[in-house]
């Protein structure tokens, strides 16, 4: 039987750096993504900031997220809204199809023999009831 060298506070401990450490990157990345999305920061503020995060990761990103957490917050809340606009012209750019491209629709599947006069009749019908 072999015994176990490695304790269990030291895997929850492990695992606790392991997770920090994720969550580290994880908020690096998100910063570094921001600090170049951000419209409202000229090309020398976003290299201030960028050599700020990258010689002093940790303290850059407290210092990032107190300076400019909720302005961060209300760029990513305006591009999602941006993002809702669009989808909703595009589904109903879609969606919406005149009563004329239908007929059209209709016409050419008559002429290439899909649809038969009378099929074709009651379609139309239906559009344009």
């Amino acid at each position: 039987m072999a015994a176990y060298t490695y304790p269990l506070l030291s895997v929850f401990w492990t695992l606790l750096w392991f997770f920090c450490f994720v969550l580290f990157i994880w908020l690096f990345v998100v910063v570094v993504i921001d600090v170049f999305r951000s419209h409202d920061m000229g090309g020398w503020g976003k290299a201030g900031w960028l050599i700020f995060l990258i010689v002093l990761p940790l303290i850059g990103i407290l210092v990032y997220l107190i300076a400019r957490g909720g302005s961060m917050q209300e760029r990513r809340v305006a591009e999602m809204r941006q993002q809702e606009r669009e989808l909703r012209s595009y589904v109903q750019d879609v969606a919406q199809s005149s009563s004329a491209d239908e007929l059209a629709k209709l016409a050419d599947l008559r002429a290439r023999g899909v649809l038969t006069e009378e099929e074709f009749q009651a379609q139309k019908a239906k559009i344009l009831a």
